[in-house]
């Protein structure tokens, strides 16, 4: 199915089904995607490069010029956006200027539009390195993935291209002490003849004790809404089952989010 690319820096705003009023920003090259997952579902299809190239980024500088250029414009038209996201073509903590963007934009944000929020989508796999928890530290909505409490499920769903093992990833996940939000994308299909769904018992068994030990702030729960890479075999969870799912998270004293 057809998948797209961010072409810019800065896009939108759009209306994010999470977040409100989004300003994009993209730290990753315009003509390819840079990440570390490889994700079956990914709405900028399958991944191009795993490790961060610094000759395809856009610098530390062209990010803050195009931000600084961008809120300007908006604050003459008084368009006020509810946040500003960074997400893109990939993972943005793989820019190796990640640190430095996130104080230029807090900088910025707090000139332009001090009452928006500053959000990060990680896919949670650099989360060990002391410099990008640090810098997630530091914005108002830290989100990051966890799809699965089972590693075979991760490998299937997620396709890392980096050794991680989600013990490893909760345990990185509870340093934050709540100050993080979590995300999971629930579906279900095939692919090369895997039975893709997260939403079995056994599944939701695990994900549940995953949430109780990381205790987030919140946790993002949603299902696939545009066209992902692999032709027509992965279906929506409907939005009834999903809130059964909150319901799950509720009970353990954790707040909810639902978009289908």
């Amino acid at each position: 199915m057809a998948t797209f690319l961010f072409n810019k820096i800065i896009f939108g705003p759009v209306r994010s089904r999470r977040l409100g009023v989004s300003l994009g920003i993209n730290l990753l090259p315009s003509t390819k995607k840079i990440c570390n997952f490889d994700c079956i579902y990914c709405e900028c299809g399958w991944t191009s490069e795993s490790k961060a190239n610094r000759a395809l980024m856009p610098s530390v500088k062209d990010v803050r010029d195009a931000l600084e250029k961008k809120l300007g414009s908006m604050k003459e038209k008084n368009q006020t956006p509810d946040v500003i996201t960074f997400a893109g073509n990939g993972e943005p903590t793989l820019h190796p200027g990640f640190g430095k963007i996130i104080d230029d934009t807090i900088e910025l944000r707090d000139r332009f539009f001090p009452g928006t929020k500053i959000a990060v989508l990680s896919n949670a796999s650099t989360i060990s390195k002391p410099h990008i928890r640090e810098a997630l530290m530091k914005v108002d909505q830290n989100i990051l993935k966890l799809d699965s409490g089972f590693d075979l499920t991760v490998q299937v769903h997620n396709q890392p291209r980096v050794n991680i093992k989600i013990s490893d990833i909760i345990e990185e996940m509870k340093k934050f002490n709540g100050k993080l939000i979590v995300q999971t994308l629930f579906l279900r299909g095939t692919y090369k003849g895997k039975i893709i769904d997260n939403t079995t018992s056994e599944e939701l068994d695990a994900w549940l004790k995953a949430i109780e030990m990381i205790r987030p702030s919140e946790v993002m729960i949603y299902t696939i809404s545009r066209d992902t890479p692999v032709d027509g075999s992965l279906k929506k969870v409907p939005v009834a089952e999903l809130e059964r799912i909150a319901e799950m998270a509720a009970r353990i004293g954790i707040k909810t989010q639902v978009s289908g």
